[in-house]
């Protein structure tokens, strides 16, 4: 798999390297506290999936310029942002084998730090009369706050049907990857078609992301440092929970929708209900919508002619759907 990520950089190798440096510059500032929490955030970043997303789709449509390192940059600042009040509100203190901020600075430092980066964000747009990607980032960041206060709101009554999912996670986590795709596009002056298809094929993308996501909630292996069962505890009605409840008699509804709501942080009434997904084909019904969404990207790149950032944009589906981790 590291080599699948290795290959999906090639085109964009050197962009990369010189996006970290640019964005290190973009979290700049004079107050050594911040500094030191940004300087922490740049040593534990991730793969750094979104950048790739902006790099390889503005390639696809034209070439890598300064609007599209600004682009990266504010995609970076807005996920780095949202990721750091995600620990807060889930009371996290480990992220990617590290400490989370608010378990390193507390939360009041945490939550600060977040809404700098969101500010950040805005004014790298501003400051360089990007407005059309402004409105794209301020709608992404509209839609990912709903997405999450949908999902909680919904985690009370628990009355999610799989029209409600689909939009949760298209809000929650899709947005932010079709953002990535469309101001990829839009820095290199793309029409509005254009611009939309590339955010359509990014929304596509992102479903897929977050069905695998909810998927590695029933392995038995801890492959993502996610305890197994997390999302049932916390509520969470997830698509093979979703569909194996609507499939479900009367009879095994009523008892599992009790586990989820008064018996969820017991080990051996989750360990039953995930017993009961997997023999009931949630598993299953949840991959194949997931291939769904990925075929559906996949035919949006097929209507572009062959290129290096195609290839990679593809490797990428298929890495979304395969990834371990």
């Amino acid at each position: 798999m590291a080599n699948t990520v290795e290959e999906i950089k090639r085109p964009i190798n050197e962009e990369m390297k010189l996006f970290e440096q640019k964005f290190y510059e973009s979290m700049q500032t004079k107050v050594s506290l911040l500094d030191k929490v940004t300087r922490f955030i740049v040593t534990t970043k991730g793969k750094q999936m979104r950048p790739m997303f902006v790099f390889l789709c503005a390639k696809l449509v034209g070439e890598v310029n300064e609007k599209t390192y600004r682009g990266a940059s504010m995609i970076e600042l807005i996920h780095t942002a949202t990721l750091v009040h995600d620990d807060v509100v889930d009371e996290s203190f480990k992220r990617r084998n590290f400490f989370s901020i608010n378990a390193l600075w507390k939360n009041k430092i945490a939550v600060l730090v977040g809404d700098f980066l969101l500010s950040k964000a805005v004014l790298l747009s501003t400051d360089h009369k990007d407005y059309d990607l402004l409105a794209v980032i301020s709608r992404t960041i509209r839609e990912m706050s709903e997405g999450e206060l949908l999902q909680l709101e919904k985690a009370r009554k628990l009355d999610i049907t799989e029209d409600v999912y689909y939009e949760i996670i298209r809000q929650k986590t899709a947005t932010l990857i079709a953002a990535c795709c469309e101001i990829g596009a839009l820095s290199n002056g793309a029409d509005e078609k254009l611009a939309k298809k590339m955010m359509e094929f990014g929304t596509y993308t992102g479903m897929a992301f977050q069905i695998k996501d909810d998927l590695f909630d029933y392995l038995s292996s801890n492959v993502i440092g996610k305890p197994v069962g997390i999302d049932i505890k916390e509520q969470k009605m997830t698509l093979p929970l979703i569909h194996t409840l609507k499939t479900a008699s009367e009879a095994d509804k009523k008892y599992y929708f009790n586990t989820i709501k008064r018996y969820n942080n017991d080990q051996k009434r989750v360990k039953e209900l995930i017993n009961f997904v997997k023999s009931s084909g949630g598993l299953e019904y949840a991959v194949t919508v997931m291939k769904d969404f990925q075929q559906k990207a996949k035919d949006i790149l097929q209507e572009f002619p062959d290129s290096e950032p195609k290839t990679s944009l593809n490797l990428m589906l298929d890495y979304v759907i395969e990834r371990n981790f």
